[in-house]
């Protein structure tokens, strides 16, 4: 199969690593300044296992391709799209961004050929074709839409150690992983440390829960189901060591997700009428560490 990858960061590098070492070919549509340095083999180290594998490289999209994988930050994505000036060349497309808004943005461009899609797991490019996956899982949920299309994928990240699922449900599938995100993100950002960190303080603790109960609280008026105690038993799961992304990215002073994470939740109550004073705190305090980091 054919596959090309718009954002060859964590979550891309991850799946074209994977799909390249079983064959499938991969295209990675990279920025220029991207382009000119970056090699054209990915390499992934995880503890599921090692992958070096070819791929070619290029500024845009000019060949038909099964699927188009879209896993740029949700900061990144309408530059990104430039990518791909001509829509119909992807059969499918497969969205694995953080939030839910995405999908209907895609959708606008794309029509309904994109299959709504979400990552579990914690993994980086560290270098150019690196991508270091440190998380001892990597979950795949997509949408029933497109199985038959994602076959050949999906065998190939199973073969390699990953969980793949598809689910009925698109709603429930994009908030599902939103309720368990946003309190993670929040949190160790806010704090600027690691979930073991938040689980070992009761304040922090706290304010995680009380997060995650407005998120579901939001999801499930929203007409998602979603388990409350689901997630808090994935929660005291999690290795003390993980930070999500967001805490990485304010670290390091790029912009954070903190619109695409937080802001369905915020909007969501706003129009259910649901006070969500935990998750605005939070995003308050994340928004000041970003000031501080500019």
């Amino acid at each position: 199969m054919k596959h090309a990858i718009l954002g060859a960061g964590g979550v891309g590098g991850l799946v074209g690593a994977v799909l390249a070492g079983a064959g499938h070919k991969v295209t990675l549509l990279l920025r220029p300044e991207t382009l000119a340095v970056h090699p054209a083999t990915l390499s992934l180290e995880s503890p599921l296992g090692s992958v070096r594998a070819p791929v070619t490289l290029a500024a845009t999209l000019t060949e038909d391709v099964d699927v188009l994988w879209v896993t740029v930050k949700a900061t990144q994505l309408g530059a990104a799209l430039a990518a791909v000036p001509k829509t119909e060349r992807a059969r499918i497309v497969v969205p694995l961004l953080n939030g839910v808004d995405h999908v209907a943005l895609l959708r606008r461009r794309f029509g309904a050929g994109v299959v709504a899609g979400t990552f579990g797991g914690e993994t980086e490019r560290v270098a150019p074709g690196r991508i270091v996956h440190s998380s001892p899982w990597a979950r795949f949920v997509f949408h029933d839409s497109g199985k038959a299309a994602l076959e050949p994928g999906a065998l190939a990240l199973t073969a390699f150690g990953g969980a793949v699922t598809f689910e009925a449900d698109e709603v429930s599938l994009l908030w599902r992983k939103l309720a368990m995100l946003a309190p993670f993100a929040l949190t160790t950002s806010a704090l600027s440390g690691t979930i073991g960190e938040v689980r070992e303080s009761p304040p922090w603790r706290a304010r995680f829960l009380d997060c995650l109960g407005e998120a579901c609280q939001v999801a499930r008026g929203l007409g998602a189901a979603v388990d409350e105690a689901a997630v808090v038993k994935a929660f005291e799961g999690f290795p003390a060591g993980m930070r999500s992304s967001m805490s990485k990215d304010v670290a390091a002073g790029r912009p954070p997700e903190l619109d695409a994470i937080a802001g369905p939740i915020l909007r969501g109550g706003a129009r259910l009428s649901i006070a969500l004073p935990a998750t605005t705190g939070l995003v308050a305090a994340v928004a000041g560490r970003v000031a501080k980091e500019l």
